[in-house]
Formats: C-alpha cells, sequence, structure tokens
C-alpha cells in the first residue's frame, strides 16, 4: 500500500490572506472561518474553492471484544443501526439530507448477513473483528484489504465529482477500541482516553477500563508500528475509514473529521501519512472524554462544541454548513474596494 500525499503549494498563501483580510469585515472578525477559508483554498490551490457534491461515508462494522461486556448494548444494535440508516430514520439520515449530502453506508464488518440493497455497499472483510483481549483483533492481511477498499470507495466518489468528504460509523464496541487505539498511539494510560460510550454506569466504565487495560497490557505493543497497532485493537470500519481517508487527501480532498472514533482513524492515517493533517477540517470536539485529548495530542481545534456523542458522522454533517460558509464568503464577499468601503487608517 501507498498512499502519497502532497503537502499543499504554499505560494497561495499570501493571495489568499490578502483575499480574506480585504473583505469588507475588520482583520480576523471572521474568526475560525478564515482559517478554514485559507485551508481549503490551499487545498485546492484556488482563490475561488468550490465544495461539490459533498458526500457522508458511514463505515458500519462489529466488534469482538463486546463479548467482554465493555457495552451496554448488545452486538445486534450494530446491524439494527445499519437497517435504520437504509430506512432512512437515524440522525444521520436527517442531517445528510438537511445539507444536501450523499450518504453512502458501508457494511465493513457487520455480524449479520444482509438482503442485497442498492443503498448498501458491501464491503465487508469478515463478520466482525476477534476479541483482542485474546488475540489481534484481524490479520495484517485483513487490515490491508479493509484499508484498501476504503480507498476504493472513495475512488468511486471522486469519480463523480465529490471533492469534500465526511466521515462517520456505526460499531457497538468501537469506542472501546478507539481508546486502544489512542493510549497506544497517543502513550497516555487507558483510564485518560476511556469513556461511557453509548452509556455506560460508573461500575460499567470501572470494568471497562480494567478490560482494556489488560488487554493493552497482553499485546505490549508501542507506538512505532501503527499497521500493527490498528490490526490487533482496530475495527474494520475504523481499518476501512483509515483508507478512505487516506486516499481523500492524496487526491486532495477536503475530509471532516468527526467525533472520538473518526478521529482514532484520522490518527492512526496521521501516524502513516503525516501530511494529511493539512486536508482534515476537524468539526467538533465529542463528549466522549478522551476526544479532546486526541484533538490535543494532533495539536488541532474543532468547530464544534457542543457535547456530541453519537457518532454517525453526525457532528460532520452538522459542521458542514460553517465550512460551506467559509468557502462562501471567500467567493462572495465584497471587498473594501469593491464596496467603496474606507478601510481603518
Amino acid at each position: 500500500m501507498k498512499f502519497d500525499i502532497i503537502s499543499p503549494n504554499q505560494a497561495l498563501r499570501c493571495p489568499l490572506l490578502d483575499k480574506i483580510n480585504h473583505k469588507t469585515k475588520p482583520l480576523g472578525a471572521l474568526g475560525m472561518l478564515e482559517l478554514v477559508a485559507l485551508q481549503i483554498g490551499l487545498i485546492q490551490q484556488s482563490l475561488m474553492p468550490q465544495l461539490l457534491n459533498p458526500t457522508m461515508l458511514v463505515f458500519a462494522g462489529d466488534h469482538g471484544v463486546v463479548e467482554s461486556g465493555v457495552s451496554p448494548y448488545p452486538q445486534a444494535v450494530t446491524a439494527q443501526m445499519v437497517l435504520n440508516f437504509l430506512q432512512g430514520g437515524a440522525a444521520i439520515n436527517v442531517f445528510s439530507t438537511q445539507n444536501n449530502m450523499r450518504l453512502c453506508v458501508i457494511d465493513s464488518g457487520v455480524n449479520y448477513n444482509f438482503q442485497p440493497n442498492c443503498a448498501l455497499i458491501d464491503a465487508k472483510i469478515a463478520a466482525g473483528t476477534r476479541n483482542f483481549t485474546r488475540e489481534a483483533a484481524m490479520t495484517l492481511g485483513q487490515c490491508e484489504r479493509a484499508i484498501l477498499g476504503g480507498a476504493a470507495i472513495v475512488d468511486a466518489e471522486i469519480a463523480t465529482g465529490c471533492n469534500v468528504f465526511g466521515f462517520g460509523e456505526m460499531g457497538i464496541g468501537n469506542t472501546s477500541s478507539a481508546s486502544c487505539l489512542m493510549s497506544v498511539l497517543c502513550g497516555l494510560p487507558i483510564e485518560q482516553c476511556v469513556g461511557r460510550g453509548t452509556g455506560l454506569d460508573d461500575a460499567g466504565l470501572a470494568h471497562k477500563t480494567n478490560i482494556l487495560g489488560q488487554a493493552i497490557a497482553h499485546h505490549g505493543l508501542n507506538n512505532s508500528d501503527a499497521m500493527q497497532v490498528l490490526a490487533t485493537f482496530g475495527g474494520f470500519e475504523i481499518a476501512m475509514m483509515v483508507g478512505a481517508m487516506l486516499q481523500a487527501a492524496v487526491k486532495q480532498c477536503t475530509l471532516l473529521i468527526d467525533g472520538f472514533i473518526s478521529t482514532a482513524a484520522l490518527l492512526i492515517a496521521a501516524k502513516l501519512q503525516p501530511d494529511i493533517l493539512h486536508y482534515c477540517v476537524f468539526t467538533h470536539c465529542s463528549d466522549e472524554s478522551g476526544h479532546k485529548k486526541m484533538l490535543d495530542y494532533l495539536n488541532v481545534k474543532p468547530l464544534l462544541n457542543i457535547d456530541l456523542r453519537l457518532g454517525e458522522g453526525t457532528g460532520a454533517a452538522l459542521a458542514y454548513p460553517l465550512v460551506l460558509a467559509a468557502v462562501n464568503f471567500l467567493n462572495q464577499m465584497a471587498s473594501f474596494e469593491s464596496a467603496s468601503v474606507s478601510q481603518k487608517v
């Protein structure tokens, strides 16, 4: 696997800043929108960037670690929620429709045999991962297949004219997977990475923390081999998301990163190709306790902080209008000169 991500050429930075700074507003008055406008202008190497055919990719997969009691919900909920996505009944359906985003639901490794459905992309690697408290969640071969599968899905969407992707997920047990990935790759104690997921009480949180701590000790990995860490603790939906993110950055698209799980996938991608960060807009800070620490580790600032913790890509979909606003003000807002408005003396 080879993902050659090019850091955006900075030659256009000064012309973009000049254009932003000469809009009819005080310097910096549009705050983070100005940074997003600059970022997308550099990504597209254009003073007039365009967001085309925005697409939300929701990857679903099951996790063997659920059998160790780390989630208050049964594994069957993953498949049930995928069916809810396909029927249009989930939050991500509502928010994607509201913001004119195409929604693609991908079966990366759900422990369920779905009937053929034109609304579902069948990219199943296996019927869920193994329980990583005892053995690696997947083989390196399965991990590579998932990454390449995610890249292929992005290529197919780019062929339709898409240049901006949101990334979401569904998988009972995947906060456990993300917590372990974060702990090992960021070098943080598991206690700083684990949250309540889908609603654990205090006893459930303590049990989850203990189980994940034992699993990390059992495998004895460090952060020197991100692929091995991903294969050991990841989920098929997370691995597929890694490949999708990497390929989207290779093709110089804008990446809208959702919450805790999606950022864990981005963390893996950034370990493999650090230049991917130039292409990422971090849409919100999740209420899942480890997410802020992960964002701090990546040294990035999210657009929103509204106590979301649903996943599914909902934060990315909700933040998309702000990203669109950043591009629109850059393209459509008058300059002092064009509006005959006096500048600060």
